[in-house]
């Protein structure tokens, strides 16, 4: 992502930075819920979603640090030739030219990204959360509305 206004790329990682802070919350009451709700023993849906709370964490954070790293190499890459055409210019007799720009900004979109697209995707496949279902499963009986008296 080129963005030529730096403002604008660190407004897109704070954007990117506040959907993960309201979706992961969201994700682990959702979770934590279910956690308290499972009965033994635990039924296969259930034995996914467990299974699946640890590898998808494991998967994205290892997607982000791999992220970064290419990134940092890209960024190193970009020096190291930066540093070999000023040799040929200063060879050649002409000015140097100006260092590579440092755009730390894409650096931490790169490593967002992969966490950010794991977290808003749970968030979508869990859904709202909504306590009262939980709470009427944990007392046993549905939750209903009180019926409203008739006025005459």
């Amino acid at each position: 992502m080129t963005v030529d206004n730096p403002y604008l790329a660190w407004w897109r990682n704070g954007l990117t930075w506040w959907e993960i802070w309201w979706a992961a919350p969201q994700v682990v009451t959702q979770r934590v819920t279910r956690m308290a709700l499972a009965k033994q023993p635990l039924s296969p849906r259930d034995q996914r979603e467990f299974t699946r709370m640890g590898t998808e964490k494991l998967d994205a954070f290892s997607r982000a640090g791999w992220a970064m790293l290419l990134e940092c190499w890209r960024m190193q890459q970009q020096a190291w030739f930066a540093g070999l055409s000023g040799w040929t210019a200063l060879a050649g007799g002409q000015r140097r030219p100006r260092p590579p720009h440092w755009d730390s900004s894409r650096l931490w979109a790169a490593t967002m990204a992969p966490v950010h697209r794991t977290v808003t995707a749970n968030a979508r496949r869990l859904g709202p959360f909504n306590a009262y279902p939980a709470l009427a499963a944990v007392r046993g009986k549905p939750r209903r509305r009180p019926k409203r008296p008739q006025e005459r």
